[in-house]
């Protein structure tokens, strides 16, 4: 029983700090207002990359491939 409260613990823990997720946070931020005074908004298939980016579900890298991958790039 102690082994399945240690994994879902574990599973549970965050995989970034606060500190990394506020700055990836903020940096999405910025793109976004970057993208509407260009005249976009993001559709909700980023927006979720977005969201998994800034909670550490998925790297940086991983982050840019699937947005290019979205678009065709």
């Amino acid at each position: 029983m102690n082994d399945l409260i240690a994994t879902v613990e574990v599973e549970t823990q965050p995989r970034i700090t606060i500190e990394e997720r506020a700055r990836r946070k903020d940096a999405i931020d910025y793109a976004r207002g970057s993208v509407r005074l260009e005249g976009f908004v993001l559709g909700p298939e980023v927006e979720e990359l977005n969201r998994r980016y800034v909670d550490g579900e998925i790297t940086s890298a991983e982050h840019s491939a699937a947005v290019r991958k979205r678009h065709g790039l």
